[in-house]
């Protein structure tokens, strides 16, 4: 039996809050019809609706694959809500309480001004002691900001000092550096090493002249996220775009065919709630980039070469640790196997760039970067949304350090993990006469600000995307997909990420989830249907900013979804939050959480999201635990621990 949240009332206009009640110094679980912080019992919610397991109209094919598809849309994560303020009412009350009884004190200070610069932070965590320097440990971003060394040459117009004469590039530019102080004759102290070469490129032997390489859309044998399995080419079936024009974030949805996965050690198989790893390229244009920045001609780019290691798991991606010589071209090291653009620089790859920089003025800037002096432009740097190698050797042209040496320095290009939005056991679809066998997925494409205009995809997202749209336009101008040779390079893994350990076929279950992260609930909910346990009871709290254009799976969830889901949002009607809403069904949480195998999952972003559904739990447990804020905390990390909590954020 599969129960539904009352559906709180549509209205474009801001609806009145319920009155909040009021729990020691704890103000935000409101009092409504379905939240009573002052019971502790654990209830189930009564006046819900109930949907009979008979009553399902549950179709074996895949919605997505039907003639006449609906699409859905899809919710990025939205921003944490602050708690509801306490009615002004109920403000004035309480002070007059406190006038009665005497309790009102004179208010004093509550912070003590400990530092004003640097030098006081450093002397404070050096010498403070050890019970000193724990307490303000989280106090610290942990960048080494407080121990970086002041410049001792301050150029003046006195002395006419060799200022440094930044590069004249809109790479550059978007960097924002202040090295105002900075000169030619600065001495720079604490210079990190030069990163060893750890890669290295030669001749083939005569023996691989013939050998014939892979394909260019698809993975070397050496990358093997799943050792000792191949990365498998899956044929991508079908997509579509799941949000619509003047959504905030792109949405899309993918059936991969795995009908011919090879079989794996162990018996393991897709299974509910489980993720598929992706293996990505980088993009095109980007690898070209750096070639030219680089000045590698375009005549050895794709020419076969021995590339040696002298240690590391590069390029595999979890193999062992250990040299290796293996037979590849220069542009398929590019592709696959290092990342171009998802991690924030290192101070070693400013070190490289500064030792083959023959400018001067950039060769100090690179390494006022790899130096004490500039830990805090360093860590401006690596706070700021995530920076390119191509926007770094833009930034600083005379920089062209060797190729092989430069990819002794990145980081591996790393599989980007998928949770499936369906039960694996239903999906299929015939053709001819074999049925094939789907998983789904849905992808939200990632994008952060590009320093040449406009906005830049995630690698993972982004070569998704691009697959999605070629499928797209080839089903639009009457093309079957399965003719264009279109793959995913995935695998299956373990299937053992805690969605899929921890579902279970019996007791209460409720299902909070905001943008894609709501996908892997849709199987949740699939495979409950299939059980006419009567004690088989699922909520599901969905976070959307507007349903009109981005609520995902809208009319594929296999049943009435009035009585499956209710769906919240953040940019229109009463624009609410989904945390929001966990704090409104108090008495619900508290029922699932406390019943026999009753299980809360919470799926989706983890700054925001994520964050704010947690707080949102540790408040519900206050009031109706009549817990203190530790307490709280204690009782959902005793449920994580045993299972009942599980919370998978990014």
């Amino acid at each position: 039996m599969v129960h539904a949240v009352p559906q709180p009332p549509s209205s474009r206009l801001a609806t009145p809050q319920p009155p909040l009640a009021f729990n020691g110094d704890h103000k935000s679980i409101p009092l409504s019809s379905t939240s009573h912080p002052d019971n502790p019992v654990p209830e189930e919610p009564r006046g819900v609706r109930a949907l009979s397991v008979t009553d399902i109209n549950f179709s074996i094919s895949s919605p997505s694959l039907r003639d006449t598809e609906s699409t859905g849309s899809e919710s990025p994560s939205p921003a944490q809500t602050p708690d509801t303020e306490i009615s002004s009412d109920a403000e004035e009350s309480l002070k007059k309480s406190s006038v009665e009884d005497g309790s009102e004190k004179t208010r004093r200070a509550s912070t003590v001004l400990i530092s004003q610069n640097s030098e006081d932070m450093r002397r404070i965590l050096e010498n403070v002691g050890v019970a000193g320097t724990q307490k303000l440990q989280p106090l610290c971003c942990g960048g080494g900001c407080c121990r970086s060394q002041p410049l001792v040459n301050i150029p003046t117009p006195s002395v006419g000092a060799n200022v440094v004469t930044p590069p004249d590039n809109k790479a550059y530019e978007s960097l924002k550096l202040n090295v105002a102080y900075l000169t030619l004759d600065s001495e720079l102290t604490n210079l990190v090493p030069l990163p060893e070469k750890t890669v290295s490129f030669s001749a083939i032997p005569k023996s691989a002249v013939d050998l014939q390489l892979g394909s260019a859309n698809h993975p070397p044998p050496f990358v093997q996220p799943h050792p000792p399995y191949d990365v498998f080419r899956a044929p991508l079936h079908h997509a579509r775009e799941l949000t619509k024009s003047g959504a905030e974030k792109r949405t899309y949805h993918f059936d991969i065919d795995v009908t011919d996965y090879p079989a794996e050690s162990g018996s393991v198989d897709f299974v509910v709630g489980g993720a598929i790893g992706v293996c990505p390229k980088n993009k095109d244009e980007e690898v070209d980039d750096i070639f030219n920045l680089l000045g590698v001609p375009k005549s050895i780019r794709d020419k076969k070469i021995t590339v040696r290691t002298s240690k590391g798991r590069w390029p595999t991606i979890w193999g062992d640790d250990q040299p290796r010589e293996l037979i590849t071209t220069r542009r398929e090291l590019l592709n696959w196997c290092s990342d171009i653009q998802s991690y924030a620089p290192t101070k070693g790859l400013f070190r490289l760039l500064a030792e083959y920089a023959s400018e001067p003025n950039e060769k100090k800037i690179l390494s006022f970067l790899a130096s004490a002096q500039g830990q805090g432009a360093f860590c401006d740097l690596r706070t700021s949304s995530h920076i390119s190698v191509s926007q770094l050797l833009h930034a600083f042209p005379s920089s062209q350090p060797p190729l092989d040496h430069l990819l002794s320095v990145l980081n591996t290009l790393m599989p980007r993990f998928y949770s499936l939005s369906q039960d694996p056991l239903l999906s299929c679809k015939e053709k001819g006469t074999q049925t094939r066998r789907l998983v789904e997925v849905a992808v939200t494409v990632a994008e952060s600000d590009d320093w040449k205009g406009g906005m830049r995809t995630g690698v993972g997202s982004g070569f998704l995307e691009q697959l999605a749209r070629q499928v797209i336009e080839a089903e639009k101008k009457g093309i079957d997909p399965s003719t264009l040779d279109i793959h995913v390079p995935m695998f299956r893994g373990l299937m053992a990420n805690p969605l899929a350990k921890q579902f279970t076929s019996d007791g209460p279950m409720l299902l909070i989830g905001a943008g894609v992260g709501i996908a892997p609930f849709r199987g949740f909910v699939q495979r409950r249907l299939q059980s006419a346990n009567c004690a088989n009871k699922v909520w599901v709290l969905q976070g959307v900013r507007d349903s009109l254009l981005d609520e995902l799976y809208r009319g594929e969830w296999g049943v009435d979804e009035e009585k499956v889901r209710t769906v919240v949002q953040s940019r229109r009607g009463e624009s609410k939050y989904v945390q929001e809403e966990v704090r409104h069904q108090a008495d619900l949480v508290w029922f699932v959480i406390n019943a026999l195998d009753g299980r809360v999952f919470v799926c989706g972003s983890g700054k925001g999201m994520g964050e704010g559904v947690e707080d949102a739990l540790v408040d519900v447990a206050m009031a109706k635990g009549n817990l203190n804020m530790e307490e709280a905390k204690q009782f959902w990390a005793n449920k994580k621990e045993a299972g009942q909590y599980i919370a998978e954020t990014w």
